[in-house]
């Protein structure tokens, strides 16, 4: 699995991608996010979490920097150890909710993903 971003035909990047970009531009590449390192712009705990999601649950908007084009994601940290500004990197879970909790039949979606990982 990628964090892919994409990239439109007038240069702006997108996360996730689109089948239009901010200014009504085709998709052009695609961009594995995961490869590239982000800094914190906001983060939170939340402690009342939805069944399945560890508690606490520590989630940030971070920001991207590929080729001078601003990127941001929301997703999970792997610690509140963390502060505004910090620097931190995609890393591989199996897991970001216990497929078992919830309405949902664990095998109708994947549960994988990308946490946040201070650097």
């Amino acid at each position: 699995m990628t964090l892919e971003a994409t990239r439109y035909e007038d240069g702006s990047i997108s996360y996730p991608g689109h089948p239009r970009g901010p200014g009504g531009a085709n998709p052009a590449e695609t961009i594995d996010l995961s490869e590239y390192t982000a800094e914190i712009v906001t983060w939170t705990t939340s402690t009342a979490t939805p069944p399945g999601v560890r508690e606490p649950n520590h989630l940030a908007i971070v920001e991207f920097d590929v080729d001078g084009e601003s990127v941001r994601a929301i997703g999970q940290l792997t610690t509140g150890d963390v502060e505004t500004g910090d620097e931190v990197q995609p890393v591989h879970v199996d897991e970001l909710r216990e497929p078992g909790a919830g309405i949902r039949e664990p095998e109708s979606q994947d549960w994988d993903g990308y946490r946040f990982e201070p650097v």
